[in-house]
Parts: structure tokens; sequence; C-alpha cells
């Protein structure tokens, strides 16, 4: 008996013979491409005849394995490279037909080691595979474009694992690393199955792979693990439960890929088979590990884009927020309450996707006396640039409204503040905005406003809304900066608010754009306008439950930021003593009696009571003093005295010239032609100071009126002065002080708690 390697078998051992005879392609090239040998079953794949059929000697590019040179070029630079290479190519036959061929490349080395060119074993893509491939492609298609829409992560992950299953798997994960932690950030399984509890780790929750797990190995060795039969091998699991849980689900294939990007690994995606559906052949295969590998590739330049923009997002919205109040000031009389929702990210032409911050704000400021400023206003356009504009307004505005400017001349100064020093917009253009301010009286219930083309509010009371009538919308602010002359100035409005009423004020984020619930284009203004009135009806009458009424009012995303702000004033009035003296100064004990009487029935601590009646004798000296050197405002007109010749040379008044009797102004006109009143005796009203204090649940404020328009300034008074120290006790005593014009005058006021362990 011969051995095998004797005898007639070395006749069939030439390599030439084999490869001929292989029952698959094998094409032989150098390094620059050039096909050094291809075996006759390539000719039969790719249907050549004649002189096509000679493929040695001709460019690797030209043997039409694979119209995609990009593709064709990667793979040879990878096998070049020392690296072997299996993909699954779609390639034109000679006859015009596609097929889709597996290729298997390996590097082809010479006696020394270096690398002369390159092996490829090409076979036909089994029927499967060429039915599945179109599937795949669309597939791919599908995920890239739902990748490329959306920035906005966790419904990123969530759809991309619906994709999948259960048109490719039975079962996805996607597991992120978040620090050194494995987090399950989306999880979908087909069929409406679910695993028990306490059995595969939930959305949100830590999972740890042990060493060897195919989970592990794919992040580990940065590469797709493919395993066909997962009853054939045997993998560790995270937990006995784990692995009870893949036993009632029948897991039978299991592919898994690392999320790999910018040089990190984010985490792995994984996609199983199971018996829980009825597929042909549950079980997946290499070409199948070629598609979870691009499809994770596409996941996790996504994951990383969404990361990014996430850390955007947070950092714009942590600055937006830090523009915004945090927390309610202590309010007497008046319940707020406010909302801020961020819009969703906006795709802008020529801009990517824009973050959802915009020029949004509100304020609440606490004024004199009790009273307290609201404001909410809208800066156009979206971003760090209109969040920037947003705060520097509001910083400007509370500057204002702390000096007790009136509606009217806030809205001027921040026209004004707009035009000349606001950041300007992209255009060069100084930015436009929407403001409505308005002061809340709580004890007279007086409110008053000034609006800059500000939407309406709403008030909500005794079971109706109504809009506010707003008589005066004004013009944007920033607009006369554009160009536009010969607009009307702002001007202010009061009215007085019922007992319970609430006003609720919006931007236009609330009512402007809300895609409709049945997909059909927006909704109109007024549809959303009525929304909004129906929610306020139907909800509790409080600052918070109308805020979150109005919040929810319009269904839909919003296209831009949204701002709520809501105040409800007390259904009971609040305490209040006001009475007008005489200006003289024996008129000092009487206003000390009357605040004496009125903190003992206010139940004020008697310490605080005292210092409280020591600064009202300082607050009310200085009235009288003001108010006995100031005529009354009713006696502010333009008088020209002059004094006339009598008829004896001297000087008398106009009975001289047989003018008796009153005479109106400007009834004579001397020779310079100014016109002049009559001369007669000045008629003033009788000189008076006006005392009013207020109680609230922890504070009184004391406010002393005079008729003199000069405000008084702090100052230290000198070791020889008498007079100048009264202003600095009530600053030195009292919690907060101020004062603030008035129509007739101005007020002097300050604020003490009533308990005395407040001060």
């Amino acid at each position: 008996m011969t051995r095998w390697n004797e005898g007639s078998a070395a006749k069939y051992l030439p390599a030439e013979l084999v490869l001929s005879q292989a029952e698959i392609g094998v094409i032989v090239a150098d390094t620059n491409g050039n096909v050094l040998f291809a075996n006759e079953h390539v000719a039969r794949l790719l249907r050549l005849n004649g002189a096509d059929a000679a493929l040695a000697g001709r460019a690797l590019a030209s043997v039409g394995l694979s119209p995609d040179q990009g593709k064709a070029d990667e793979l040879a630079r990878q096998v070049l490279s020392g690296m072997s290479c299996e993909d699954t190519l779609a390639a034109r036959r000679g006859d015009g037909t596609l097929v889709f061929l597996r290729e298997f490349a390996v590097p082809l080395r010479g006696p020394s080691g270096d690398i002369d060119g390159m092996v490829i074993l090409v076979s036909e893509a089994g029927r499967r595979d060429a039915q599945r491939e179109p599937d795949r492609l669309r597939l791919l298609e599908r995920i890239g474009e739902r990748l490329a829409g959306s920035l906005e992560f966790d419904a990123t992950l969530r759809q991309v694992a619906q994709i999948l299953v259960p048109r490719f798997a039975d079962h996805c994960f996607i597991d992120l690393f978040s620090g050194e932690k494995l987090i399950r950030r989306a999880a979908a399984h087909a069929g409406g199955w679910d695993p028990p509890p306490g059995t595969w780790a939930q959305v949100g929750e830590p999972i740890h792979y042990p060493p060897g797990h195919f989970m592990e190995q794919a992040m580990s060795r940065r590469e797709t693990i493919v395993v066909p039969d997962l009853q054939a091998d045997f993998y560790p699991a995270p937990s006995e439960e784990s692995m009870s849980a893949a036993d009632q689900a029948g897991l039978t294939s299991v592919l898994a890929s690392p999320l790999y990007a910018r040089g990190e690994l984010l985490g792995v995606i994984s996609l199983a088979l199971s018996r829980i559906t009825d597929r042909l052949d549950p079980h997946y295969d290499l070409s199948d590990g070629d598609l979870i590998g691009a499809i994770a590739g596409r996941v996790a330049v996504a994951i990383d884009n969404a990361m990014l923009f996430e850390t955007e997002r947070r950092t714009a919205l942590a600055f937006q927020q830090s523009l915004l109040p945090q927390s309610v000031p202590v309010l007497d009389g008046l319940e707020v309450a406010f909302r801020y929702v961020p819009a969703k990210p906006l795709a802008t032409v020529g801009q990517g996707i824009q973050t959802q911050v915009g020029g949004d704000w509100y304020d609440i400021i606490p004024l004199a006396a009790g009273r307290v400023g609201l404001v909410i206003g809208d800066v156009e356009g979206r971003g760090a640039r209109a969040a920037a504009t947003m705060g520097q307004l509001r910083a400007v505005l509370r500057a204002y409204a702390q000096d007790e400017k009136s509606p009217a001349d806030i809205m001027r100064k921040l026209d004004e503040w707009v035009r000349s020093t606001a950041p300007l917009g992209a255009g060069g253009d100084p930015p436009t905005v929407s403001c409505i301010y308005l002061i809340y009286d709580a004890w007279s219930r007086e409110l008053t406003f000034a609006n800059a083309g500000h939407a309406a509010p709403l008030m909500a009371i005794d079971g109706a809304v109504r809009m506010l009538e707003v008589r005066h919308k004004g013009v944007l602010l920033g607009v006369r900066g554009r160009g536009i002359r010969g607009l009307p100035t702002y001007r202010e409005q009061t009215v007085t608010l019922p007992p319970g009423a609430a006003v609720v004020l919006y931007t236009d984020g609330l009512t402007d754009r809300r895609t409709r619930s049945d997909g059909a284009g927006h909704y109109t203004e007024a549809e959303a306008l009525a929304m909004l009135r129906d929610a306020l009806l139907a909800s509790p009458a409080s600052a918070g439950a109308l805020a979150a009424a109005a919040e929810t009012a319009v269904p839909g995303d919003i296209d831009d930021d949204m701002a709520i702000l809501v105040f409800h004033s007390s259904p009971d009035d609040l305490a209040t003593v006001e009475r007008s003296f005489p200006a003289e100064p024996i008129m000092v004990s009487d206003a000390r009696r009357l605040a004496q009487a009125t903190f003992a029935a206010w139940e004020m601590h008697p310490d605080q009571a005292d210092l409280a009646l020591l600064l009202v004798s300082e607050v009310v000296t200085n009235a009288v003093l003001h108010a006995s050197v100031t005529p009354s405002p009713s006696g502010r007109r333009f008088d020209l005295e002059v004094d006339l010749p009598t008829s004896a040379g001297g000087t008398g008044g106009l009975e001289s010239f047989g003018l008796a009797g009153d005479l109106p102004v400007g009834a004579i006109t001397p020779a310079g032609g100014f016109p002049m009143a009559a001369h007669r005796p000045r008629a003033y009203r009788p000189r008076e100071f006006t005392l009013r204090l207020r109680r609230g649940a922890e504070s009184v404020w004391v406010e002393a009126f005079d008729p003199d328009l000069r405000l008084p300034r702090l100052r230290t008074a000198r070791a020889t002065d008498e007079g100048g120290r009264g202003l600095y006790l009530v600053e030195q005593l009292a919690t907060r002080w101020g004062s603030r014009p008035t129509p007739e005058g101005k007020a002097v006021w300050f604020e003490l708690p009533l308990d005395a362990k407040d001060n």
C-alpha cells in the first residue's frame, strides 16, 4: 500500500491545477493592483466570455468586482497594510446583471515576510443574502435619515431600537458609558415581550458584563462579535437571572458591536434573535455582522454629536435660567407663579440645529411700600445672543424700576437703551423687543402699566376669563432704531383689579405655531387663545394652578421658547391707615399719636413700635419742613409780577389804570409782547403733608407725602450742623427705605418688621 504523498496522487498537486478546478473564485494581485492570476470560476461568476475571461494582466479595478471604487480602494488599502478583510459587495456582471459577491482578502507574503500582493477569494452570496441586501440597504437609509434628523438624545436611541426590532432583531439593547459605569439607555423587544423583573437590566439601570461575554469582547476588541448559534457556544451571563431570562426567551443568535467615535469608546449595541418570533432562520451570519457594524458606526457618530449638542444645550439652558428669577420674593396681597419652557431644537437654514433657549424673560421686583413691579418680555431671535441681550435688558429694567420711575418712563428709557446700547443682531441692527411692565399696589388694588407691543394679558375672575383692555399697545422696543420715525410715545394706564382677580401674562411661544394634534398645519392664534381661556376656566383659582394650566393649554411642540407669569390678587383687603395734616410743626405729635395707636392695634412688638415711632418723627418732620416752603401744586402756574407806575409817579396796582377786578392770565402784554398774569395776591391751598401706614404679613410700611418735588439724598452731617441726621438714622435702623416721585410731589418711606426678632 502506498502512502498518500506517493504514486499517482502527486500529479494532482500543482497549485495552478488545484486552483483552476476550485469552486471558488481566486484572484492574486500585486501591490499595484494588477491581476497576476485569476481562476476560471471568477469568469463564470462574472459571466465573462472570450477575451474578457482572461483577467491576468488587467487592473483589479477593471475586473468589475465592485462598482464602488472607494470601497474597493479601502479594501485594498487594509489588506496591503497587513490586515485581512471580509465584505459583501455588489458587482456588475458581463451581461449587465447585478450579483452580490462575498469577498475574503488576505495579504500575500513572500519568503522574506514582506507583503508582495493580496489574494482575494470570491463566492456568490447565497440567494438569501442577495434577497436581503436591498432590505439591509433600505434599513441603513432609514436609520441614517433618523439619525441625521434629530439631536434629541434619548428619543434618537429609542427610535433606532424600534427600527431594528422586529425587522432585523427580536431584541435590541444600547448601553452607553456614564463615567466609569455602563448604563442601559435603550431597549426594544419584539411582539410586546418583556423580560421578567430583575433579570435583564432596564433602561436607566447600570449593567456589568463579565469577562468573556460577547458584549465585553466587542468593547475590549473594538470589533463586531457574531455568535451564529448561541446554543453551540458558551458565554458567561451577567447573572443567573439574566441567563434564566435568555433561556425563557430562547435566544438563538447574537450580534454585538462597539459604539466607537473620535477615538473614544461610547458603549455597545447588541441585537439578538430568539424563539419569541417565527423566523425561517433565527440565526445571524457574517454578513449580518457587517450590517450591524455599519449601523453601529452611524449610531456612534450620532451619539457623539448628540452628546456634544446636549452639553451645549445644557450650558445654554443653565445660562438662560441663571438670568431668570429663581424664587418668588415675599409679597403681601399677591401670589405669583411663573414658568419658562424651552423650545424644541430648530433646524435653521444655513445655521444647523439651533438650541432651544431664546430671549423670553420675566421678573418680579419689590418696590416702595409693598408695591411690586412685574414684567414679561421677548427679545427677538434665539440662542446665546438673545439670552445675553435678555439678561442685560432685565438688569437695566430692574435698575430703572428701583429708581421708582413710572412704567411709561421705563419704557422710554428701555427703548433708548435697546437702540443705542443693546448688542446688535446678525444683520447689524438693534434687536426688537416686546415688553409689558406693570406696577401693582396690593392695598389700593391699582394696576398701572405701559406696553411695548406685547400681547395683552388675560384676567380671570369669578369664573370668567377676558382680555385685559390695553388702550395703548405701543411699539416694539428698538423699532425706532430701524429708520422708522413718527411713532407714538409710550403711555401708561391704570386699572383697579377686583378682589381675587388673577392676571396671566405670556409670550408668543404659547400661542404661535403650534402643530395641530392631527398633524394638519398649525393652530391659529385665535384657536390657541380659545384653548388657553378654556384651560384657565377649568383651573383652580391659584397662581400656580393657572400657570400650569396655561403651560399645557395648547398641545404640540413649540417652535419658540415660552414664558408665563401669573399673579393672583388677595380676596381680602390689606390693613392701611392714611391721614393728612396741616404742614405745621405741631402736627408732628399728632402724626406720632396716630402711628402709635395704629401700631398698637396691629399688635406690633413694643420695641419695634418705639423704633418705628422714632423714624416716623424723622420722616414727618422732613415732610413738614418741605411742605412749609413749597407752594401747593394747584398754584404752580406762570405768574409774572410787574410794578406799574401810578398817577403820582409811584408804583401801584392795576386800579390806577382803571382796571379793577380779576383778569385772565395773559390779559396784559407788555411792550416785549410776552403775556403775563394779572397782578393779584397769590392763592395757595393750605399746605399739607400725608402720613400713610400699611401692614403686611411680616412688616409695616410708613410713607410720608409732601408737595416738594426734590427727592432727599443721604449725606453725612458735620459736627457743627444742626440738622442732616434724620435720614441717616432712618437708613441705619429701617429694613429698607427710599423715596419716590408722585404726581403731587414725593413720598419718603421705610419698612420695619412687626416682630423684634426679625430686625
